[in-house]
């Protein structure tokens, strides 16, 4: 991926590559954003510490195969990183995909009742504590507490300028889609609606509005599978 003042050029993990017209959000440069988001993750991590060892314990007894699930999705105007979460599926769930329908549209998958998910999977998923390790993303700047959803290779490959737009913002551990539906959005326009509706509705305290909306979505465990 390379960078002028005015385009960027996207390489795909699959060599497929996009040449787009970028607008950088306000929000990318804010210090009171990046204040956030450093103490956000550090708190955040400190809660990974303390509850790290019985999730590790409990993801191994559940189902072979490692702790973390680690995948490449697109950040901030493309920017490849590494993401991470605790396993919430089958060592081999991404073989196992072609036999799950996809209960949504466009581009994103969802299924209520995907077999590949475990019995601590979804425990992990309905309390978000399988989102965790991505305070390790905040807090070296990948991501930030507030966002879009970062997208993966095989989503990406077929956006169009619209869809790109998502990614004028750094992506995040929540945002729109997150407090307004969660899992029950299934349209994939809904989803990008909601990601630009932040982008216009954005000021710095927006994003702490939201977080506030966030902990009485997980703690009541709303929409999410």
């Amino acid at each position: 991926m390379y960078q002028t003042p005015f385009t960027t050029f996207i390489e795909g993990s699959n060599s497929n590559s996009w040449t787009f017209q970028f607008s950088l959000h306000p929000s990318a440069d804010s210090k009171f954003k990046r204040f956030l988001d450093i103490v956000g993750s550090l708190i955040g991590l400190l809660i990974l510490a303390i509850v790290f060892v019985p999730i590790a314990i409990a993801i191994k007894i559940d189902s072979p195969g490692p702790i973390f699930f680690t995948q490449e999705r697109y950040g901030l105007q493309g920017r490849i990183f590494r993401l991470r979460k605790f396993r919430s599926m089958v060592s081999d769930a991404e073989k196992l995909k072609s036999l799950v329908s996809n209960e949504a549209n466009g581009l994103i998958f969802k299924n209520k009742h995907d077999f590949r998910v475990t019995r601590v999977g979804r425990f992990l998923r309905s309390t978000s504590l399988d989102e965790l390790p991505q305070f390790w993303n905040v807090l070296v700047g990948e991501m930030s507490l507030v966002g879009t959803r970062p997208p993966t290779d095989d989503e990406v490959k077929h956006y169009n300028q619209r869809h790109w737009q998502r990614l004028n913002v750094k992506p995040g551990l929540t945002g729109e889609w997150q407090v307004n539906g969660r899992s029950q959005v299934k349209d994939f326009e809904q989803i990008v609606d909601l990601d630009l509706q932040y982008q216009k509705k954005w000021y710095p305290m927006y994003d702490v509005l939201l977080i506030l909306k966030t902990f009485f979505i997980i703690f009541g465990r709303v929409g999410a599978f």
